[in-house]
């Protein structure tokens, strides 16, 4: 009896040192995990800054291409967006932006037709319930149609919700309307963050920012053709992506001009899913 009492003590003993072995071994994972996990918060955090960011060029002598700054195509480079395209070969990719329709989107698809000439045109949700014939003729003549948001709103000092909601209802109306899916996005007036862009990520789109715009989008300062001429032509650049108004009677007037000098100088247009970094 004594020896089984012995034998039994010994086996508790046992049970208890494997018993507080595992607990210890449990705690130890448990800590490597909360860890683990606090570091990834800490890199999310790091790596997904609010801090608002406003697009800006400083334009290249002789078609040199323009500074984008280091920290605003730092950013886009390392979410995958679009800003400028390779330097060595004479592309240019021509996109518009059309919050509403002017009146001139028509004669724009003529003249893109007749000179056999790819765009992007980024949309907004006032455009869509304007415009859906309109659209439906830039799908049909191969065009790309890009997200500007329902309301071209400020995506940087905007909710991420709200950012998802500005994107998704868009994204949802066009495909119900034209059965189109679009995957390109254009954060309205040039500002965004690497939160809401790495938010757009998410939702399957791609940034496109630019390396050439003009003042051509306020209505008291069109009949300046000769001047939109003058700075569309003098800043030709390899690897351009071309922002222009479509709803500037200036850029209508001259885009069937300035589409045949810009041939006649070498470059090729090209469509943004052809686009080369």
């Amino acid at each position: 009896m004594k020896n089984f009492c012995s034998f039994c003590n010994d086996a508790l003993i046992k049970i208890i040192v494997v018993c507080a072995l595992l607990a210890f071994v449990l705690f130890i994972i448990f800590v490597a995990g909360i860890s683990n996990n606090f570091q990834t918060v800490l890199t999310s955090n790091e790596t997904l800054s609010t801090k608002k960011i406003e697009w800006g060029i400083k334009r290249g002598k002789d078609h040199a291409q323009p500074d984008l700054g280091a920290e605003n195509l730092g950013v886009i480079n390392k979410l995958n967006g679009m800003a400028m395209g390779n330097k060595d070969k004479k592309y240019i990719y021509l996109t518009f932006d059309i919050g509403f329709e002017a009146g001139y989107t028509s004669k724009i698809l003529d003249i893109l037709k007749e000179n056999n000439v790819p765009a992007a045109f980024f949309i907004t949700g006032q455009y869509v319930k304007t415009s859906e014939d309109l659209l439906k003729r830039m799908v049909s003549e191969g065009h790309t149609i890009g997200n500007h948001t329902v309301n071209h709103i400020c995506m940087p000092t905007s909710s991420i919700e709200k950012v998802k909601e500005e994107v998704m209802n868009l994204h949802k109306e066009v495909y119900e309307k034209i059965n189109y899916e679009m995957k390109y996005i254009r954060p309205p007036k040039g500002e965004y963050s690497e939160a809401s862009i790495a938010c757009t990520n998410d939702l399957g789109y791609t940034t496109v920012m630019w390396s050439f715009a003009y003042d051509d989008w306020e209505d008291q300062k069109q009949g300046r053709e000769e001047y939109g001429k003058k700075k569309i032509l003098e800043n030709l650049h390899n690897g351009e992506i071309m922002l222009l108004h479509a709803t500037s009677k200036d850029n209508c007037n001259i885009l069937d001009e300035i589409i045949k000098k810009i041939k006649e100088e070498g470059y090729e247009f090209k469509s943004l899913d052809e686009f080369e970094r």
